[in-house]
């Protein structure tokens, strides 16, 4: 068994933009940035927020969203180097993302193959797109309604004795860190971090994490 696990984000930390909101600015009708306001004041749950914006556009949109996110979907400096350390490593990178399956797997498929994708899903049998949540809050979450729970998927992929390490940059991310080892954040989870006193360190790129795990072996 490996010593050190990751559990990294997609949105936001993996691609540079949150590319959820680069689709609702894309495609949504107007109530998209409410809604969103609403999820970063934790107003609303995760999971009720980003089934209601996707709610918000057509069905029939689904190739021209897939189309838009692979020209738009800036990937982070060093990504590719840091997959590669973690092969070389026998590091399990699981990718753990609040994002919707349409999209995140067609981004990182040159990336590929990892140990797992943990996201949601998404059905367009229906007029407007339909979110689903196959990886559901287990009985310790003390939230039950993450969506994509990244604390519960965290429990079942790994143990105590293992050194957890969870890279991400958003509220989706929030409870990860609280069960982590090591914290590795940028933008509203390094505040959210430094607000509650969460120790982390700071990333601009993959190449900075790449250090930051050599650290832990």
């Amino acid at each position: 068994m490996s010593k050190v696990v990751i559990f990294c984000d997609f949105d936001g930390t993996i691609t540079k933009k949150d590319n959820i909101i680069s689709i609702m600015k894309e495609f949504a009708v107007p109530g998209w940035k409410e809604i969103t306001d609403d999820i970063l004041h934790q107003n609303i749950s995760i999971q009720d927020g980003v089934r209601q914006l996707f709610s918000l556009i057509p069905s029939t949109l689904q190739e021209d969203i897939v189309s838009f996110v692979m020209r738009d979907a800036e990937i982070r400096e060093g990504f590719s180097d840091f997959v590669q350390f973690t092969r070389e490593q026998n590091i399990p990178l699981y990718v753990v993302s609040g994002g919707i399956d349409f999209f995140v797997h067609p981004v990182l498929e040159r990336f590929g193959p990892f140990d797992h994708i943990y996201c949601n899903k998404a059905t367009f049998d229906e007029e407007r797109i339909a979110i689903h949540y196959p990886h559901a809050c287990d009985a310790y979450c003390t939230k039950q309604d993450c969506g994509c729970c990244k604390p519960s998927i965290m429990r079942k992929l790994s143990d105590e004795q293992q050194t957890r390490i969870v890279i991400g940059d958003s509220v989706t991310d929030f409870e990860a860190a609280k069960l982590a080892d090591v914290v590795i954040a940028r933008d509203f989870l390094a505040e959210t971090c430094e607000k509650l006193d969460i120790p982390y360190t700071r990333f601009e790129t993959f190449t900075d994490c790449i250090d930051i795990v050599k650290e832990q072996l």
